[in-house]
């Protein structure tokens, strides 16, 4: 690399939302440099679906945080698994197409002041990009399921392959029989709105492969493309603020570190931060840009006091209760002897089926915690296995796992800098379980198990629950038991929310630009002025596909 080098746009992050704006914005004739720290995604276990089991907690991929101790979880620190490779978390995640529900996409557009937000008007930006398995067969789905998809219904393919699974399991199928039983709705898409129902994921995979954003977005498009550059390996250790004639600031570039020496990256046009939650308000602590208090604690130049950079910290905490079975096929017990093992790797090899092509969870379910909830507040991931946590080995006896977490919680938490240091690991402390109301939906959420469990449709497995255990039975109990057996499901969000004018914790205006910074934009799952009830993924995509469209307007308009 050169020790100065000179672009229209620059990306920060190649990882869900880079990926997808850097194909867009590439399309173009403008010049895009994607700065990604972490490697190449040539790592075989990435593509193999069951490879995130290798990938989170290894360096290679995984950033390797970890949270503060936590008084809601009893002060245990929980591991908090980013992508550090192009496709960053898409690379390694659970591969989960979720979109939300509609009313949390009207929530945005109350909190912006800006009605473009609004879910009937968000759906457009989500179809852009999706390529739909049941679309190949389009007697297979009705006008309302290619309203909500359709692509080719209308002679265009979008690069976010969507499927259905490879594989089913007996005790999911009774998971979800029981479910019925107990008053969840079947469901065949969780993407139409209202998610409300029980049924098997869909999932971002191609032919038993994991499908991330850098094979969706960069390859082969942009790696072709002559105004497109990409490194890798190369850390972003500040932005660069220059102070205009007129007073303003303005973001004209980037500080890279390669490993051997420091790079000057300039951008004439912007520079977009799509580092994720946890990194893009890092990098802009890192550079003056945040709580005036926090940056003085550390020794660095106070560019922008922005309170809001690194506060409204929100995350989906799952409750892993655990029932041991008897009589039907788990994963533990597939998996418990080599012939086992090599039989599930033959498979794969064979058919791209089995359990080397499932993703984390397989079966889904939307539901109330309570009676009084007016919409469904809380989400299961039911899987045919049970461990103690990720990274470690599964249980000797069949089992399944039934993780449930709070899709709408109160609590809010922090990602600050701990040292000026930009290879120092930011302190994570999401307060999970910090609010009477979010500890109460704990307490209800594992009495909704317990209920669906106790359905006759699982009856014949004679589920027995092993965590947390039937002797805890007040909200007291089970809310301190929720702290001892909680995870994250990898989901954090807010970091540099987007809100009105009016909003001193606001980092962004609605169209995702940093409030008083010009030149800078933040694109990532920290804009979400709170969390989507769901998996974060898919609409961290459609945050990037409408921020690229804004961005090419402003510079046609500019032209």
């Amino acid at each position: 690399m050169a020790e100065t080098a000179e672009f229209d746009y620059i990306i920060i992050g190649g990882g869900t939302a880079g990926a997808l704006l850097s194909n867009r914005l590439s399309a173009g004739r403008y010049r895009v440099l994607l700065i990604e720290a972490g490697r190449k995604d040539d790592y075989h276990w990435i593509h193999i679906p069951v490879g995130y089991l290798y990938c989170i907690g290894n360096p290679r991929t995984d950033w390797l945080y970890n949270t503060e101790p936590d008084a809601g979880l009893n002060g245990r620190t929980l591991r908090y698994p980013r992508g550090k490779t192009l496709g960053g978390c898409s690379s390694i995640n659970g591969m989960i197409y979720m979109r939300g529900q509609a009313r949390d996409y009207d929530q945005w557009a109350e909190l912006t002041g800006d009605a473009s937000w609004r879910w009937d008007n968000t759906l457009a930006y989500f179809r852009r990009h999706e390529d739909h398995w049941r679309l190949d067969q389009p007697e297979g789905a009705n006008e309302n399921f290619k309203r909500l998809h359709g692509n080719k219904a209308t002679g265009s393919t979008g690069e976010w392959r969507v499927e259905k699974q490879r594989l089913r399991w007996d005790v999911l199928d009774a998971f979800a029989q029981a479910a019925q039983q107990a008053g969840i709705p079947a469901t065949d898409d969780f993407n139409g709105g209202n998610n409300e129902g029980v049924g098997y994921f869909e999932v971002n995979q191609k032919n038993g492969l994991r499908w991330n954003t850098a094979k969706a977005f960069l390859r082969p498009t942009c790696y072709g493309r002559a105004n497109f550059e990409m490194w890798t390996s190369a850390h972003v250790t500040r932005l660069n603020i220059e102070t205009q004639p007129d007073g303003s600031k303005r973001c004209t570039g980037v500080q890279v570190w390669d490993g051997t020496q420091m790079i000057t990256a300039t951008a004439s046009r912007e520079v977009i931060l799509s580092a994720g939650a946890v990194n893009s308000p890092q990098i802009l602590q890192l550079s003056g840009i945040g709580p005036a208090a926090l940056l003085r604690q550390h020794g660095i130049e106070v560019v922008h006091d922005l309170p809001g950079v690194g506060a409204n910290l929100q995350d989906h905490l799952q409750i892993r209760a655990v029932f041991k079975v008897n009589g039907v096929t788990t994963l533990n017990t597939l998996a418990s002897s080599l012939w086992g093992k090599a039989r599930i790797g033959l498979e794969y090899l064979a058919k791209r089926t089995g359990p080397m092509s499932m993703a984390p969870s397989q079966l889904g379910a939307f539901t109330r915690s309570s009676a009084d909830q007016p919409w469904p507040n809380i989400e299961y991931h039911v899987q045919p296995l049970s461990l103690d946590a990720f990274g470690e080995p599964l249980h000797s006896f069949p089992a399944f796992t039934a993780s449930v977490c709070n899709l709408n919680p109160t609590s809010r938490g922090t990602v600050n800098i701990k040292s000026p240091d930009f290879k120092a690991a930011p302190a994570i402390a999401p307060n999970y379980l910090s609010t009477p109301e979010d500890r109460q939906v704990a307490a209800d959420s594992l009495r909704v198990t317990r209920r669906i469990v106790a359905q006759p449709a699982l009856a014949r497995y004679q589920p027995q629950e092993w965590k947390p255990g039937v002797q805890f039975e007040s909200d007291e109990d089970l809310a301190r038991l929720a702290g001892d057996i909680a995870t994250t499901i990898f989901h954090p969000v807010g970091t540099t929310k987007m809100g009105r004018d009016g909003d001193p914790m606001a980092v962004l205006d609605s169209q995702l630009r940093v409030r008083g910074i010009a030149g800078l934009r933040v694109v990532d799952a920290g804009a979400m002025p709170t969390i989507t009830s769901g998996n974060t993924n898919s609409p961290t995509l459609m945050l990037a596909e409408r921020a690229a469209e804004w961005i090419v307007a402003e510079r046609r308009a500019a032209a």
